[in-house]
């Protein structure tokens, strides 16, 4: 998330001069041009980032338990086989 303010003065100059370009450093949870001239701090949600970084979408979250989960899917068919 970036103020408003920020956010306003970066859409003026997107439309002052065109092919503007902007970098976003995630890990430094900053947004400006790319000549560093202008920056701008924002806020993310820490799991989110966290997310973002590592690529992770909602399957990727769930594969990370995956040893976890076979193990519960084993010891559920050993314990209730009928299901």
């Amino acid at each position: 998330m970036l103020s408003d303010a920020s956010i306003d003065r970066l859409f003026a100059d997107v439309a002052a001069f065109p092919g503007y370009k902007l970098t976003i450093d995630l890990p430094q949870q900053r947004v400006g041009t790319s000549d560093g001239g202008l920056s701008f701090a924002f806020d993310i949600d820490p799991f989110r980032k966290e997310c973002l970084l590592n690529g992770w979408d909602d399957i990727g979250l769930t594969l990370k338990h995956a040893d976890e989960i076979r193990a519960f899917e084993a010891r559920h068919l050993r314990e209730q086989p009928w299901l």
